[in-house]
């Protein structure tokens, strides 16, 4: 209630000021978040291309197991994240 009651008392420019204020750190914090999104993406298209080229006969079954983990990970993404991930380090998938 007392926010709301501040609020009447603020000049319009007071306002505008705070509103810009928001929006600048809404910004900055999108542009923080798609850039991490990038850097996720990027992982994951690279451990899907390791996963798609091993060959889990020629490992140790420790390795076997965290490769089985990180494909059933990486098989829970929808089909556009992972075409995202897969452009991201300019890979593709052949079928």
């Amino acid at each position: 209630m007392r926010y709301a009651i501040y609020n009447q008392f603020k000049s319009p420019a007071m306002q505008t000021n705070i509103n810009e204020n928001e929006i600048n750190m809404l910004r900055t914090e999108l542009e923080l978040l798609m850039r991490e999104r990038l850097s996720l993406l990027k992982v994951t298209g690279a451990a899907a291309g390791l996963i798609a080229e091993m060959d889990s006969h020629d490992l140790p079954i420790s390795t076997v197991e965290a490769a089985d983990l990180l494909a059933t990970s990486i098989n829970g993404l929808s089909e556009e994240t992972l075409q995202d991930a897969l452009s991201a380090v300019h890979a593709e998938i052949i079928e």
